[in-house]
């Protein structure tokens, strides 16, 4: 019943214009990669080093959530995701099959700027998470500004930034607290995607 009260025309609304948004951003021209990319090694290594870092801070605020709130299972949350209209980002250009450079890079800054924004929504979660919370998002900003000086630095830079689409609106505690595990553990998820990728480039 929870979560059928949840359920609302602008919700569903900002859910489908979320997806629209992030369905554009699969579509762009590049070229796939050969055995070797053009990416510097320490910027390889730099990023690897972050995706290490976000995915232990992603892994502590599930395990905050789960040990105060009882909020153990997201995979018994997604019904609630849906209704709370929260995204998930593409990385089909990162994949193993379709790896591209151009297109996979810029997923990661465009995967990393969305997550920044869903966590500033989860803003007072509550007082005990946060500082996990701070220390997540400002660690996803670290690493999308890593991204978007590599893009810069190859030329691959968007001249305009893409329309930022509508966040979820978390109107109480427990939404704000359901949200940050399903947060964390789709976030989570993007990293694994990200970390094959990154693996893939930093071989010689």
């Amino acid at each position: 019943e929870w979560t059928a009260c949840l359920l609302s025309p602008s919700l569903l609304s900002a859910l489908q214009l979320l997806l629209w948004h992030s369905a554009l951003w699969m579509v762009q021209e590049a070229t796939p990669l050969g055995p070797a990319s053009s990416l510097p090694q320490s910027f390889l290594l730099k990023c690897l080093e972050q995706v290490r870092k976000v995915q232990a801070d992603g892994a502590a605020l599930q395990e905050r959530l789960c040990a105060t709130h009882k909020l153990c299972h997201p995979e018994e949350l997604m019904l609630l995701g849906h209704a709370l209209g929260i995204p998930q980002a593409p990385l089909s250009s990162c994949s193993s099959q379709t790896l591209q450079l151009m297109g996979c890079l810029h997923q990661l800054h465009s995967g990393l700027s969305l997550y920044q924004r869903l966590l500033q929504a989860l803003a007072g979660i509550s007082p005990e998470l946060a500082p996990t919370l701070d220390m997540l998002q400002l660690d996803v900003t670290d690493f999308a500004i890593s991204i978007w000086q590599q893009m810069e630095d190859l030329g691959l830079a968007p001249a305009v930034p893409p329309t930022q689409a509508t966040m979820p609106t978390f109107t109480s505690a427990f939404q704000r607290r359901a949200g940050g595990t399903l947060v964390a553990s789709n976030l989570r998820s993007f990293l694994e995607v990200a970390h094959r990728a990154l693996r893939h480039f930093a071989k010689p």
